[in-house]
């Protein structure tokens, strides 16, 4: 079995010559300035492929990272500049403020509506440059979409968030994130990526009206987004905060959940809230247990209500799921949840690192053949959540 000296080892290695590096190789586009929307699964390039938010605000964060973590070595720097100032110069919307959700491969105005979720994530991006630089226009960016979020988005009546309005900032017919997702005002998902950049951002900006922020993204997950009855964190919700009757689990975002919450209630520092997360931080855990499979790894969700289980090894379950049961040992002595990162750090090795072209598959299947159908980048397949569990053991071991 893999020691955790070996696996920090490890990890660095892929980081640097499997992740970093096949996005510094590979996927700048030196024509048009920024990064190619599109990779296929046959490592093939899509140069005019449509430039998601999301995917760009990811590459600006993990580079950023990197350079902070890595020895403040000045090629991550290079990339995560690159990065920031395509997102700033093409994303930012300079009249109503926000963030696109898509650009075309040229850079101009594709999708033009405002998804929470992609702000979160610009305010990820800029706030950890600002992090790791001490940029100032970074920073003041990050700011602004935060208070874009607040003035625009949040629920004043009930709480939370929207899930997404029009360029303008008016009401949206279809406010789902994806195809796969459910037509809801408000999901869990978005406010996870909520959470997550808020926290990041009051490293660098710690203000009153930013920890008030925090308490209350604290308190719906406590009280609202998690199932009492289940300890699973259900995932569409009304405006009110009554949920879908359809019962969906999804593991990946309950143990990814987990440890971005416990995160949350560590950088804002309040006692009383750290106290009465932490409890809830293991419980989550726990019950994401039931997507462990024998084989180390994590299967991807479930529907109860359709009695259907998507128990595809998907390459960004496995990297939370290593983070989530290292958060477990680190601050709560959990021995088995240590071997269960590691167990799941023996596959993702074993089976999803793809070692001749770089990066990592999408996902297999349960029978464990490859899945040679979905990105190996695109608008959802970003060095995020492998580049970010690798940068997490790192700093935690």
């Amino acid at each position: 079995m893999t020691t955790t000296e070996t696996m920090k080892q490890e990890m660095r290695a892929v980081l640097e010559d499997n992740i970093l590096r096949f996005w510094m190789e590979h996927m700048q586009d030196h024509e048009h300035d920024g990064f190619y929307g599109r990779m296929d699964s046959q490592n093939m390039l899509h140069p005019e492929a449509d430039k998601g938010a999301i995917l760009n605000a990811r590459i600006l964060w993990t580079f950023s990272a990197a350079y902070r973590v890595l020895s403040q070595l000045s090629t991550y720097l290079e990339m995560a500049t690159r990065a920031k100032r395509y997102f700033i110069d093409h994303f930012i919307d300079p009249a109503y403020g926000g963030v696109y959700w898509s650009v075309d491969y040229t850079g101009q105005p594709k999708d033009t509506k405002k998804q929470s979720y992609a702000i979160g994530f610009a305010i990820y991006g800029l706030s950890e440059y600002a992090r790791a630089t001490g940029d100032q226009e970074a920073l003041e960016h990050a700011i602004r979409l935060y208070h874009c979020l607040e003035e625009h988005a949040l629920d004043h009546d009930h709480g939370g968030y929207i899930e997404a309005l029009t360029r303008d900032w008016q009401p949206i017919s279809d406010m789902r994130l994806s195809a796969y997702d459910a037509n809801y005002p408000k999901s869990q998902n978005t406010h996870l990526h909520i959470i997550e950049p808020y926290a990041n951002l009051y490293r660098v900006w710690p203000s009153a009206e930013l920890a008030q922020s925090l308490r209350e993204l604290i308190t719906l997950f406590t009280d609202k987004i998690l199932n009492p009855a289940t300890l699973h964190l259900d995932l569409f919700f009304n405006m009110d905060w009554t949920r879908s009757p359809e019962l969906l689990e999804s593991y990946g975002h309950d143990i990814e959940c987990s440890w971005l919450m416990h995160e949350a209630a560590l950088v804002l520092g309040d006692k009383e809230i750290l106290a009465r997360v932490e409890p809830i931080v293991r419980s989550v855990a726990a019950a994401s247990e039931k997507g462990l499979r024998s084989d180390g790894a994590m299967i991807h969700e479930a529907n109860l209500t359709a009695g259907t289980v998507d128990d595809d090894r998907h390459w960004w379950v496995q990297a939370e799921a290593v983070v989530g049961f290292v958060n477990l040992y680190q601050h709560f002595g959990d021995k088995e949840a240590l071997g269960k990162a590691l167990r799941c750090w023996q596959y993702i090795k074993e089976k999803l690192i793809d070692t001749e072209h770089g990066e990592w598959y999408w996902s297999r299947y349960a029978d464990g053949t490859l899945n040679n159908v979905d990105d190996k980048a695109g608008f959802w397949k970003c060095p995020y959540h492998n580049g970010r569990m690798c940068m997490e053991i790192l700093e935690r071991i």
